[in-house]
């Protein structure tokens, strides 16, 4: 029998999202639908055939390699050691001020999103060094849990971005422009979490208590920070600089940056046997976990397609008056609503399908709105009640930390976010301009 577009749309996406609510793993509910949708859809064992062909290509694309070299990268930088070393050498630098420790996690977080680009990674190293010694101070939660959240999560939008990657390669969007996009409107969202902090220590001083002791003498402070902290500037050259300057791909910048990681930590004699191993097997756990949810997820995209569900829904959408901008609103709600319930991954790959058709019949930017969807993922990274990076944070807090005090701690932050979004939508320019400038 002929099925209407809505029909077999609703039958795909039903059946994902009430797996995906019985528990069912993302890669596995993915595999389940296509199964189901290439049997009614595409002529049952013949379709079946052609999902082995294309599931096959779909993971074998030269675009994803950067993903797990990226991932590789911020494993050796926490497993050496290096991130500690880079640590203490900013508060070193940092001085005595009141609040200095909330300041030093947004700069010491942003610092490291460009080194690791794993949003849970950095916030479980932020919460695990830094929380203790701010409890000790006397810093009130929401000095604590707030900045650790809100920045650990910058990871996602500054580049190396293991998602942005995803996100250019199964988008169809220049992966170079959507990794250097990112770039500007992290350092921006990164300043308006140092202006928050400063607000906040200017309505309630005693949130964030003067420190007690005296500020390391000036040599200490340099030798730090020429010893442990521009060094990481051969990483971020290797990484950004070279996509910057035309000299390499993300694919090549991202061995490259792996390898920049590998030299430091050796000249620095902390490249250890258990090191290595420990950063192997987290690089092969994440990767295999991100290309077994790709592979689903692509077969899902072309099942859609197939079945003129993609199609039917464009033609529905763009067959209304509604303003382009009323729909990107749309689609930046659908993001954070998901978010409150599924991992970022899970959810691009079960809306790209979806949001990229709509984007280009709309006009709109690929470029921009990768930046956009990031940020919107970012926001509900920390969004309750299933936020990641909630959850995250609740395993490195002391015993007794609540959900909700962390969701509170974070509010202002995600102020922020929904703040930038509304400025790129207003001014493209935040996002489209180094890309513009350095690569055309």
């Amino acid at each position: 029998m002929g099925w209407e577009w809505y029909e077999s749309f609703g039958l795909l996406m039903s059946g994902i999202i009430l797996l995906m609510m019985l528990g069912m793993p993302v890669a596995l509910a993915f595999f389940a639908i296509n199964l189901v949708g290439v049997w009614i859809f595409m002529g049952g064992a013949v379709g079946i055939d052609q999902f082995v062909t294309n599931a096959t290509s779909s993971v074998t694309s030269f675009a994803l390699v950067p993903v797990p070299l990226f991932l590789l990268m911020g494993e050796l930088f926490f497993h050496t050691g290096l991130a500690m070393r880079v640590f203490d050498a900013l508060d070193r630098g940092l001085g005595n001020m009141r609040g200095r420790l909330s300041y030093l996690t947004v700069g010491g977080g942003t610092l490291f999103a460009t080194l690791s680009g794993s949003s849970m990674a950095n916030t479980a190293m932020l919460g695990a060094s830094l929380m203790p010694d701010m409890l000790s101070r006397g810093y009130k939660p929401k000095m604590i849990l707030g900045p650790i959240v809100a920045t650990g999560g910058l990871a996602m939008i500054i580049p190396p971005s293991t998602l942005a990657v995803l996100l250019g390669s199964l988008g169809r969007i220049d992966v170079g422009a959507l990794l250097i996009a990112g770039l500007l409107p992290g350092l921006m969202l990164a300043l308006l979490y140092i202006l928050v902090i400063r607000v906040q220590v200017a309505l309630d001083p005693e949130a964030a208590p003067g420190e007690i002791e005296k500020s390391a003498p000036w040599s200490e402070i340099l030798r730090g920070i020429a010893i442990d902290v521009l060094p990481m500037g051969l990483v971020i050259f290797c990484v950004i600089g070279l996509i910057l300057l035309g000299w390499a791909t993300p694919t090549e910048a991202a061995a490259f940056g792996a390898m920049s990681v590998v030299l430091l930590a050796a000249l620095k004699r902390c490249l250890t046997r258990e090191a290595i191993l420990k950063s192997l097997r987290g690089t092969v756990a994440v990767s295999v976990m991100m290309l077994m949810i790709i592979l689903g997820s692509t077969t899902f995209s072309q099942i859609l397609a197939f079945s003129g569900a993609s199609n039917g829904m464009i033609r529905w959408a763009t067959g209304y008056e509604i303003d382009p901008y009323l729909m990107l609103a749309s689609m930046i709600l659908v993001l954070i609503v998901l978010g409150m319930f599924m991992d970022q991954l899970s959810i691009m790959m079960l809306t790209l399908p979806i949001f990229i058709p709509l984007v280009n019949a709309l006009g709109f930017d690929p470029v921009w709105f990768g930046v956009i969807m990031l940020l919107a993922l970012e926001l509900s990274l920390a969004t309750p009640p299933f936020g990641l990076l909630l959850f995250v944070m609740i395993g490195v807090a002391p015993p007794g930390t609540t959900i909700g005090q962390v969701a509170l701690a974070v509010l202002p932050y995600l102020a922020c976010s929904v703040l930038l979004i509304v400025l790129m939508t207003l001014e493209p320019g935040i996002a489209l301009w180094l890309p513009e400038r350095l690569l055309n």
